[in-house]
């Protein structure tokens, strides 16, 4: 086995907003103690039943900035509106950390799967980057910044991203995150008839959540400088795909997942043994038949009695939000002592792209 190499890229805040919290720590809490907020929506299903779904309640949603929802041209739709409302809490708790005289940081952000397209008008990702700044009151930059629209593996593929920004030393801070909603009438209506959503009639379903989570990331070097404490460290990312997806008609064999993590043991990024895994399973049954294949190809680099958490018992599945979160989460239960480092955090998308980092103690 080589040798770990050392990652210079640290995560030094987050935030966080979920049906469970309206804040990282709280959603920490919530998800630690196995708290699980579901609930009846006004939305109903085929059967003219309410949707179960994991709802940031009305309260915890911040408002639209002026000018991001135009007077003329195309209005934003519902879920825009909803995603840009979501995101701004997270983003600017995340942001709450960045010294006064920094220059305001770049962010690579995934966006909702563009498979599941609201409407007839799909989300364009530019507009949204160039709406979220306008949410963050010129705190975050443009220029150099990228959205993506690659589902739950599209999260942990941003964090990637801004690390490997910040150790090559083109930046000294990046933001990562993700923001995600299920909560929208047509995507409950294809989803529903695939009989994907959790109900009576779909016991092998999953309960669709939303959320938002970023992190604010550095180099070791530049937080000494600027006195934050780093909550934990980065390595890079591995990634695959998977052959057998969801809706590929080629045989499913759970090939991607088992791909990415032995190629992130491979590199020697991660400490071994692996001690907790922070997993983007929903509830579908598909997602554990992947981590079974997955574990069972790669169990030595596992400890026998490693931690297993899947924070969608908790939220419902938050799509492209779970990777940052899933961070986020492992970051701060490895800083306040309740999480072993390293964890491995990975993200499998409906379509194919698998995606994993390591997360150790700083």
């Amino acid at each position: 086995m080589p040798e770990p190499r050392a990652t210079d890229a640290v995560v030094v805040s987050v935030g966080v907003t979920t049906p469970v919290g309206l804040s990282a720590p709280e959603t920490a809490a919530a998800v630690r103690a196995g708290v699980a907020l579901f609930g009846q929506s006004r939305l109903q299903d085929a059967r003219a039943e309410p949707f179960t779904l994991g709802e940031v309640p009305e309260g915890g949603l911040a408002g639209l900035a002026d000018g991001v929802a135009p007077a003329d041209g195309p209005a934003l739709t519902a879920r825009e509106a909803r995603l840009l409302r979501l995101a701004t809490p997270a983003l600017h708790e995340c942001l709450a950390a960045l010294p006064a005289d920094s220059a305001p940081p770049c962010v690579v952000v995934a966006l909702p799967s563009a498979r599941l397209t609201s409407g007839a008008r799909p989300l364009d990702p530019t507009a949204f980057l160039t709406r979220l700044a306008a949410q963050a009151a010129g705190r975050v930059a443009l220029a150099r910044s990228d959205a993506s629209q690659t589902g739950r593996a599209g999260g942990l593929v941003a964090v990637h991203m801004a690390a490997a920004y910040v150790a090559a030393g083109h930046a000294p801070f990046m933001v990562a995150g993700g923001v995600d909603t299920y909560r929208d009438p047509f995507v409950l209506g294809a989803l529903d008839l695939e009989g994907r959503v959790k109900s009576s009639a779909h016991l092998d379903g999953f309960v669709p959540g939303e959320g938002a989570a970023f992190l604010l990331v550095t180099t070791r070097a530049t937080a000494a400088q600027t006195g934050l404490r780093p909550l934990a460290t980065l390595t890079p990312g591995a990634f695959a795909v998977e052959a057998g997806h969801l809706y590929s008609e080629t045989p499913y064999r759970g090939d991607g997942l088992a791909q990415a993590v032995g190629a992130l043991v491979a590199s020697g990024a991660l400490p071994l043994p692996v001690r907790e895994v922070y997993a983007s399973m929903n509830g579908e049954q598909h997602w554990a038949k992947e981590w079974g294949v997955s574990h069972v190809r790669n169990r030595a680099a596992f400890d026998p009695d490693h931690g297993m958490h899947h924070p969608a018992d908790c939220t419902g599945d938050t799509g492209a939000a779970c990777g940052p979160l899933m961070v986020a989460l492992a970051a701060l239960g490895i800083a306040e002592g309740y999480r072993r480092s390293p964890c491995l955090v990975y993200g499998s998308s409906d379509d194919g792209p698998r995606a994993v980092v390591g997360v150790t103690a700083a």
